[in-house]
């Protein structure tokens, strides 16, 4: 598995664009990883990190399987401040048993009701479905921070009818029980919504 982290330039049009609007970034990003331009890319997940300190554009975390081709967004002049890319993660040798890592997790924590999902805002709920989801990806909650976030509306292509998506951002202390469940967890990320930018789940191993 492989970790970039890029710095986005507000000076460039097209990163303004993709900053504007989730799909298109996703879009960019599937060039980056796209074998060619004829064939579809793997499955890579990726998250803006706004900068609470600064006006500056936010950090783009991305990973993937596969390394990128970075030289995509390298000819688009002024695109990113600075690239870090392909930092190897040995996923086996990160998540261990019984070892307790801070997290990170953007998502659209939903519930089907009636045939239709429902995003959920309340604190109450938010906390009810991330516990959910250690239960069922290997994972126990030892301290929880959950917030609701601004109500998304993003669409696949100009003129579709808009996505309305309520992501929540979950931040805390978990513990893995089950570490074959939460690798999974973090290559396939959790929720819905992954080509909007959520659904990664990053790890921190607890000194």
């Amino acid at each position: 598995m492989y970790l970039s982290r890029l710095r986005l330039n507000f000076s460039s049009a097209a990163a303004r664009r993709d900053l504007a609007e989730p799909y298109e970034l996703h879009r960019t990003l599937a060039r980056v990883y796209a074998p060619d331009d004829a064939t579809p890319p793997p499955r890579f997940l990726w998250r803006l990190e706004a900068d609470r300190r600064t006006n500056a554009a936010p950090t783009l975390l991305v990973q993937a399987e596969t390394p990128g081709r970075w030289q995509i967004l390298e000819a688009l002049d002024g695109y990113a401040h600075a690239i870090d890319a392909d930092k190897p993660v040995d996923l086996k040798q990160l998540v261990q048993a019984e070892r307790r890592y801070r997290f990170r997790l953007l998502a659209n924590a939903t519930v089907t009701r009636g045939g239709k999902r429902l995003g959920l805002r309340t604190d109450e709920a938010l906390q009810a479905w991330i516990a959910r989801q250690g239960t069922q990806h290997g994972f126990e909650l030892q301290s929880l921070d959950c917030r609701a976030q601004p109500r998304m509306r993003v669409a696949r292509r100009r003129g579709a009818q808009a996505v309305v998506i309520d992501p929540a951002l979950f931040e805390g202390v978990l513990e893995a029980t089950d570490p074959d469940a939460l690798r999974s967890a973090v290559r396939t990320g959790l929720g819905h919504g992954k080509a909007f930018g959520l659904g990664l789940l990053s790890l921190a191993r607890l000194r």
